[in-house]
């Protein structure tokens, strides 16, 4: 089921309920539902995101098994936050030394390829409506496109490559131009459609939050 209304208790309770995720996190062999959660609390509970970027900037720092599955998964949980989340000011140029430091220690190193992707977010995120979904922190964690299938009345469904700040109107000026529709005078659109109702995708809505709702 998709993430839904939780019940919380207090910010330093539910700060430390983090800090036990992220150490469950490290040996989890399915790590993506653990890193939805975290990912949720902290949409739901704003003045946690510094507070779990500060965590796993730590937990990345001198790891006991650089490079490790413990270690990578933290770099994935902060690759997802970095998709989602923009922190604040201090904890970005933080974060962005770390990032730094990183590519410096471990050149062509997976850990360096997470830091140079969560750079490259960092300067795309503007906020999420919704939580990654499963299937996108599945391709986060691997650095790659999710693939959005977009039905077009009277032509066959196309398969778009998305990425987490990839907007509906970005999405409809490409299917624009692959069906050889640049000269049309109409004007084009996303919908979303669903079991009890169809309405039309806003141009700046992110298809990433859409593919969410879905699930």
């Amino acid at each position: 089921a998709a993430p839904g209304p939780r019940s919380y208790t207090t910010l330093r309770d539910e700060a430390v309920k983090l800090f036990n995720s992220l150490q469950q996190l490290e040996s989890e062999r399915d790590p993506v539902p653990l890193m939805q959660g975290v990912l949720q609390t902290c949409l739901d509970l704003p003045p946690l995101v510094d507070e779990i970027y500060c965590q796993l900037v730590k937990q990345t720092t001198e790891p006991l098994a650089p490079g490790g599955q413990g270690d990578l998964h933290y770099w994935q949980l902060l690759t997802c936050m970095s998709c989602t989340f923009l922190p604040s000011p201090p904890v970005l140029r933080f974060l962005r030394f770390h990032l730094d430091k990183t590519e410096s220690r471990f050149p062509a190193s997976e850990m360096a390829k997470y830091a140079c992707f969560i750079r490259e977010a960092l300067g795309k995120t503007k906020g999420r409506e919704c939580v990654p979904s499963l299937e996108e922190i599945l391709m986060l964690m691997q650095r790659q496109e999710m693939i959005c299938t977009v039905h077009c009345p009277g032509a066959p469904a196309c398969s778009v490559a998305i990425s987490s700040h990839t907007t509906a109107e970005e999405v409809a000026q490409e299917l624009v131009s692959r069906l050889g529709l640049s000269q049309s005078p109409n004007l084009f659109a996303l919908y979303e459609q669903s079991r009890r109702r169809e309405q039309p995708v806003g141009s700046a809505t992110l298809l990433a939050d859409v593919l969410t709702r879905f699930e």
